[in-house]
């Protein structure tokens, strides 16, 4: 019934587009294409799209103030590109669909002093063309049909479970950013203190609860009686109404803004307005090599399973009205890193992470992200490389309390699996990602194991049913 409503929605939009240009048949696709853009970026809710733009920061901010700092990244460049990347995904997808760094790209800069802007442009414009040749060649969108769901989820369990690893580490201890270290237990009391943090995280769970569910179960035909009082119980109360209007994650961020201007109040002598200046990044012949020998070798594998294809899956597990193709999510990120990285604007790309946390805080169309780009823009004209120095105070507890939110929402997407079978390939595939800190290597374990408890069926009379991402082949 809703794809035979949305087909007769599209032919009525096909009608009056007909009706309004009758002379101008060049003019109906342009239109159309107006009309879905004008769609994709309304706001569903106004402070929930708000709220639900601050639930990627937690990932975002950190490694980009990690790579200022230790790596002279070009802030003012990169939050004036990923802006704008995050007003086009949105205009386009018309969901939150986020722009994260890429992270293991990310950790080589940090880890590495040899490893500068130039060899991280490199490995972001060679991650891009990899990935761009795979979308246009349509093989992305085969391997999204090839790899088992089990397999997917482990995945995504151990992005999630490792972004709540490393919340809970902001929050317990004192960092080092730009290193990439721990400096010491978090003190209980102060302006970025343990008693902060807590009570942040307790304010978030009050508000937003344990998020939404995801699928309501259909009420059983014939028991019509007990269906009206069971939807009557469901229906929040006045209080809950009222609780849940509230913006919490932005109102947390907003804190945190505010805390750092606090804590060091002469950060504002250190701020010169106006742009950074934008130039074209030399790449010598060593650094294209190295660029991709230490960062795209290693993040090839990531940003294929986390960045386009759970992303892809997650993003019909969260609003199966829209139905998004491999292939679409990485031509997009390949586009991205072929003409910013030129530019010295960080390597990105999509991350379920990101589009779990701006779910999780409300993001439910592509308004949501593209109101967080246009913030990006303004900040990135307006202040530069200098607004650095206000990312330097903001409190990492607090950071750590958004990323916490935003990993567990993404690991509970694993909870459907529906046999033994399904979750051991899952946890095999989770456990080996978390202990070698390899997307990669916990995915060829997780299909070797699938593949092994498929052959072990082999001998039955009944063949093994074999579920794939997109269905049964």
């Amino acid at each position: 019934m809703e794809y035979r409503n949305n087909q007769i929605s599209q032919n009525q939009a096909n009608h009056i587009t007909s009706q309004t240009a009758p002379n101008h048949p060049n003019s109906a696709f342009p239109a159309m294409v107006f009309d879905q853009v004008r769609t994709n970026l309304v706001f569903k809710s106004r402070w929930a799209e708000l709220n639900g733009a601050m639930g990627d920061l937690g990932t975002y901010i950190p490694i980009v103030l990690a790579l200022t700092l230790a790596r002279d990244l070009n802030l003012g460049t990169t939050l004036i590109f990923t802006g704008l990347y995050n007003i086009i995904t949105g205009a386009i997808y018309g969901v939150p669909m986020p722009v994260q760094p890429m992270k293991s790209i990310a950790a080589v800069a940090i880890s590495n002093p040899n490893f500068g802007v130039p060899e991280l442009m490199a490995s972001g414009i060679l991650t891009g063309g990899v990935l761009f040749a795979l979308g246009v060649t349509g093989l992305m969108d085969l391997v999204y049909k090839l790899i088992p769901l089990c397999v997917v989820r482990g995945i995504q369990l151990a992005q999630g479970l490792s972004f709540a690893l490393t919340a809970v580490k902001y929050i317990r201890k004192i960092q080092d950013l730009p290193k990439s270290k721990a400096k010491g237990e978090r003190p209980w009391f102060g302006l970025d203190g343990l008693v902060l943090a807590i009570v942040c995280a307790c304010f978030i769970i009050v508000v937003n609860g344990a998020g939404e569910e995801l699928h309501q179960p259909v009420a059983d035909e014939g028991h019509g009686d007990d269906s009206a009082e069971n939807e009557e119980d469901k229906k929040p109360s006045r209080w809950e109404r009222i609780i849940g209007s509230l913006p919490s994650a932005f109102m947390v961020f907003l804190l945190g803004v505010i805390l750092a201007f606090i804590r060091k109040p002469n950060i504002v002598d250190k701020i010169n307005f106006g742009p950074s200046s934008m130039e074209v990044v030399k790449i010598s012949g060593r650094a294209w090599k190295d660029g991709f020998i230490k960062g795209t070798i290693p993040q090839l594998p990531l940003s294929i399973l986390n960045s386009v294809i759970a992303v892809c899956k997650l993003s019909s597990d969260l609003f199966p009205e829209r139905q998004f193709s491999a292939t679409s999510l990485s031509v997009t990120v390949g586009l991205m890193n072929i003409v910013g990285c030129w530019f010295g604007a960080m390597p990105s790309c999509h991350g379920a992470g990101g589009l779990a946390g701006q779910y999780k805080f409300g993001g439910r169309s592509g308004a949501c992200v593209a109101l967080l780009g246009a913030a990006k823009m303004v900040l990135g004209l307006v202040l530069g490389t200098s607004f650095a120095v206000i990312l330097n105070q903001f409190p990492v507890g607090v950071l750590g309390v958004l990323l916490l939110f935003a990993g567990i929402e993404l690991a509970m997407a694993s909870r459907d699996m529906k046999t033994k079978e399904e979750s051991f390939v899952m946890l095999v595939c989770t456990a080996v990602s978390l202990v070698g800190s390899s997307a990669a290597l916990g995915f060829v374990c997780g299909i070797f194991a699938y593949l092994l408890l498929g052959l072990r069926k082999m001998g039955r009379n009944k063949p093994c049913s074999i579920i794939w991402i997109q269905g049964t082949p």
